[in-house]
């Protein structure tokens, strides 16, 4: 009797007692190799992953209107980043599913019957027919001895983490993405404007040579060689119409809208890259998503180690019912007409075929991998830094270098045309000084726009910028 009295509270205290357990192991964030410094000889230092650290309007740096307004435009209707913030709803609800595991689960299971039992299963020996009606409460909990549901929920929440840096590593790539198209179409804007231009100076020496063939000063070849160099540079001109349309088609795409109805104006725009110092902050590392994703995946799976540990120890739960049940309804709420029950349930796994072991070796192994990614990624933020400084570096260098041919093939075109009107040259001479300078002052155009996407790209491998941190 004694035990009766005393054997559910012993047992409940011993419950609590190991309810602080938690198997498996604790998460800590594997050690990187990593460079002390730059190759340009500024300083790194090991940084730790900030998952939802705000990376702000970084593109306002470009000083640009009609890119900002681009900007927020992808950011309010973009379809993609709408399916990544509905994937982070629904890791969010999952964490919620995990929390509840936490609490007992109370229901109630009402239920009227009637029915007519055998005379030979009654007192009498006649069949009896009767009502039953019952209104009965039940209480289900499964006591987290060894911290199953704990580190359920700590995998949750690292799985929403994760899904955070992901929405924002997606949220910065269609920004770089909007920036990098705005850019290339600038870009592109400049050489169609060039074109432009040529043309009309192609024109212009047109009209001079057809005249002076007229007068028979020069031959027929002088002038089938201007016409043809003309509409040359024409179908050239319609080339690059055909990619820009191809550019606004795809900022439109970016921004959420119907190509057919988005356009952008042709304009020269003028392509100068901000200044980024060589010697950054290291911690800026800590502002990429990927990275930050990439570690909440190993927090996550070290949590789901624990989770496949609980597997091989007992489950305790805890179930009962309390409620009413008469065979007439008018005396279903008598306090006389109660009921209840309450009583432990132990589940011990004996044999399983290895089905335990083999999940726990396939978390572990899971583990392993997302460490592997981990490491991976921040190598590759290492390289994608380097990368764009030394981009930049080399494209400055090189865009010194395009300047000065320009302006030498440019002079050169000048001289050329006037030794032809004096008669010393061909008009061959004419065409070649002419199309130097234009494919040098194409490629010193395009050199510009890889300047301003290098940067671009350099922002993004920083996280999304580096003022204010």
């Amino acid at each position: 009797m004694t035990y009766r009295i005393f054997g559910y509270p012993l047992l409940l205290l011993l419950t609590l007692l190991l309810a602080g357990c938690v198997v498996g192991p604790d998460y800590q964030r594997p050690e990187m190799d990593v460079p002390v410094a730059y190759k340009s000889d500024a300083p790194w230092k090991e940084a730790e992953p900030k998952t939802v650290l705000a990376k702000g309007a970084w593109w306002t740096v470009y000083g640009d209107p009609l890119l900002d307004d681009l900007e927020q435009q992808a950011i309010a209707a973009n379809q993609d980043l709408r399916v990544a913030l509905a994937r982070l709803e629904q890791v969010r609800t999952g964490l919620r599913l995990s929390k509840a595991d936490r609490f007992p689960d109370i229901s109630l299971n009402g239920s009227a019957t009637r029915s007519r039992t055998a005379p030979d299963f009654t007192m009498t020996g006649e069949g009896e027919t009767g009502n039953v009606f019952s209104l009965p409460f039940y209480l289900g909990y499964e006591i987290d001895l060894w911290g199953r549901a704990r580190r359920s929920v700590e995998a949750a929440s690292a799985d929403v983490e994760q899904a955070q840096a992901d929405y924002q590593g997606i949220l910065l790539s269609l920004q770089a993405d909007v920036a990098r198209t705005y850019f290339d179409l600038r870009a592109l804007d400049n050489e169609i404007l060039l074109l432009e231009q040529t043309l009309g100076l192609l024109e212009e020496a047109l009209e001079l040579v057809d005249s002076q063939y007229r007068n028979g000063q020069v031959s027929q070849l002088s002038l089938m060689q201007a016409r043809t160099e003309l509409a040359k540079t024409r179908a050239e001109a319609v080339a690059l119409e055909k990619i820009r349309n191809e550019l606004v088609n795809t900022l439109a795409l970016l921004i959420g809208k119907p190509a057919s109805e988005f356009t952008v104006p042709t304009k020269a725009h003028e392509l100068k890259p901000p200044a980024i110092a060589a010697g950054l902050p290291s911690h800026l590392l800590e502002r990429r998503p990927d990275i930050a994703a990439a570690e909440r995946r190993m927090g996550a799976t070290s949590a789901r180690i624990g989770v496949a540990k609980t597997a091989f120890f007992p489950t305790i739960s805890l179930t009962g019912s309390a409620g009413l049940s008469s065979g007439e309804v008018y005396s279903l709420f008598d306090w006389d007409n109660r009921t209840w029950g309450l009583g432990p349930a132990i589940y011990l796994p004996i044999f399983d075929a290895g089905r335990n072991s083999a999940s726990l070796d396939r978390v572990r192994l899971v583990y392993e991998e997302a460490v592997a990614v981990y490491r991976q990624q921040v190598l590759q933020a290492f390289r994608e830094v380097e990368d764009g400084l030394q981009g930049l570096d080399v494209l400055s260098r090189q865009a010194v270098l395009l300047e000065q041919a320009a302006r030498s093939a440019g002079t050169a075109w000048e001289l050329s045309g006037k030794r032809y009107q004096a008669g010393y040259v061909s008009y061959l001479e004419v065409i070649d000084t002419q199309r130097t300078a234009l494919e040098i002052a194409r490629a010193l155009t395009r050199l510009q726009g890889q300047q301003m996407t290098t940067s671009v790209l350099l922002i993004k491998a920083l996280g999304g910028g580096w003022q204010g941190v």
